[in-house]
């Protein structure tokens, strides 16, 4: 079988070593074309199946519905705002980052903005390249002893506190994500974002902009900083009061400020240029040779690694699973889907409520996986969209599911048993399988129905009667039919005359074949199933 090619856009100048890693990989078709707009975006990813950006492009809902065959997405660096995930993940496509690949090279850009402001240091230097020695005009203040807010713990934040510390500094911290014990653990004083504009002399911003983070420092928390405080922010434009930080900055309310980013990149005719107390540069937290490396090999490396295994290193929309997990786990993930499948081939109602429970050893594994896996296998086949395991949670959630998973450590009648119970309409449909083998999938009970079954290929299904000569005109017609039959279970219901018959067949049946089935008296009801 020819392995099929796979095609990677790089859609903005990323490292040489990147670009290199992904061309030297069998099996990928490299192009790189920066500087495309929009509508040049929609003709050159129709035939892609990845996507490698930095900041300089947006992808656009526009840009995505015309990608039909992109699969993932990479953005070389952290931020992942010029993306409409939303629409990706409604659309299957997977987002990466490298939200480490810069972290160092931005908190180092903080600390030097901290001291930049401290001592007013881009206003001296055009002081003395002007003919002028006003050594008064520039008093500056320590950082040593001084306290730190910093907005936003994560790997970029923990690096400033890291290095703010080691300069003396009392570093205080907000993130809603940061246990205290955490925090204990850095040696770093927790606080509300208010706390943090009420007693320290610097805050330094380090969070994505997000609805809850937009402006969250506001005209009102800035009118509760310190007088003579200071502002850092080399995260995101949008998380400042622009406004606001220029009536504070021209008041003398506060010291001074340093900007990397800000809501409108670049910025144009800002009211903040005409003041001497902060400090601009254009975005460059990312910007040295190191990061650019760091980013640009990393995202190559994470793309491949999806395109090849699966695995979501440093997904946005997506749990991570491993790529050895995925591939331990592959049995069950096929007999989970396969279980959705069933039930879908079973049930007409609208599906309200899904609830996957795992018992005995695979109760071990990464239920979410499984539950993502019944889901694909329940809802792919009803969709005209592809089905996914980035966009099938937020399939079910469009459509009013509640999916719920349940691990018990209780054994069954087999090691491992995997139960999928679905509630449609007024009804409720609960079908369970194990692994045999620790490869093959297999049914073991529909309902109230004992039942072991292959769960591989055409499987033909009926539910009847107890009786004798069901089978028998079963096999019959399959064979007038020229249809060879590869297994056959029977199971039934304990303590009653009611029975069902699984039969795996070689080629599914035509619907007059299956009227023809219904009309035997003992059978009540017919169903066949293609599994993929």
């Amino acid at each position: 079988m020819t392995k099929e090619v796979k095609n990677i856009f790089i859609a903005d100048k990323i490292a040489d070593d990147g670009i290199e890693y992904l061309k030297q990989i069998s099996g990928f078709n490299v192009t790189l074309k920066p500087g495309l707009n929009e509508d040049e975006l929609c003709k050159a990813l129709v035939d892609q199946h990845a996507l490698i950006i930095r900041s300089g492009v947006t992808i656009t809902a526009k840009v995505l519905e015309a990608a039909k065959k992109m699969e993932v997405i990479g953005r070389a660096g952290i931020g992942v705002d010029n993306i409409d995930i939303n629409k990706a993940t409604e659309l299957g496509v997977a987002i990466l980052n490298t939200p480490n690949a810069n972290a160092t090279t931005t908190a180092e850009l903080a600390i030097a903005h901290m001291f930049s402001i401290s001592r007013s240091l881009p206003q001296a230097d055009k002081s003395v390249r002007a003919g002028e020695w006003k050594r008064s005009e520039f008093m500056g203040a320590e950082i040593a002893n001084k306290k730190l807010g910093i907005v936003g713990y994560g790997t970029i934040g923990r690096l400033v506190a890291e290095r703010a510390k080691a300069l003396k500094m009392k570093v205080h911290a907000f993130d809603p994500f940061v246990t205290e014990e955490a925090f204990a653990k850095d040696g770093v004083t927790p606080c509300t974002v208010d706390e943090l504009v009420s007693i320290c002399d610097y805050i330094t911003l380090h969070c994505p902009v997000t609805d809850k983070t937009r402006n969250v420092i506001s005209r009102e928390r800035i009118e509760k900083m310190k007088k003579g405080a200071r502002i850092i922010n080399c995260a995101r434009g949008g998380l400042v009061d622009e406004d606001a930080l220029y009536e504070a900055l021209e008041s003398g309310h506060l010291a001074g400020a340093a900007l990397d980013v800000y809501n409108q990149e670049p910025p144009k005719d800002s009211p903040l240029f005409t003041l001497s107390n902060i400090v601009f540069t254009p975005h460059l937290g990312a910007s040295t040779r190191e990061a650019q490396t760091a980013a640009g090999t990393e995202i190559a490396q994470q793309i491949a690694t999806y395109l090849q295994t699966g695995e979501p290193v440093n997904a946005i929309n997506l749990p991570r699973v491993s790529a050895e997990v995925l591939k331990s786990m592959q049995p069950y993930l096929t007999l989970s889907n396969r279980l959705g499948q069933l039930v879908s081939g079973m049930i007409e109602d609208p599906v309200t409520q899904v609830e996957v429970t795992a018992y005995g050893d695979i109760a071990k594994m990464d239920t979410r996986a499984l539950t993502t896996e019944c889901l694909i296998g329940l809802l792919g086949k009803q969709m005209s969209v592809p089905v996914n395991r980035v966009n099938v949670s937020h399939i079910a959630a469009q459509k009013g599911i509640k999916v719920t998973e349940v691990i018990s450590d209780e054994q069954k009648d087999y090691q491992s048993v995997l139960s999928v119970k679905v509630t449609h309409g007024n009804n409720v449909t609960t079908v369970s399988g194990t692994v045999f083998d620790k490869k093959w999938p297999r049914l073991t009970m529909i309902n109230d129905y004992e039942i072991e079954v292959a769960l591989s290929d055409n499987i033909l299904f009926t539910r009847h009667l107890d009786q004798p000569g069901v089978l028998a005109t079963i096999c019959s017609l399959l064979a007038d039919k020229d249809i060879n039959i590869s297994r056959m279970q029977l199971g039934i219901v304990p303590d009653s005359n009611k029975a069902l018959a699984a039969i795996c067949i070689s080629e599914l049946l035509d619907s007059d074949s299956i009227e023809t089935l219904l009309s035997v008296e003992p059978i009540n009801k017919v169903m066949q199933l293609q599994l993929a």
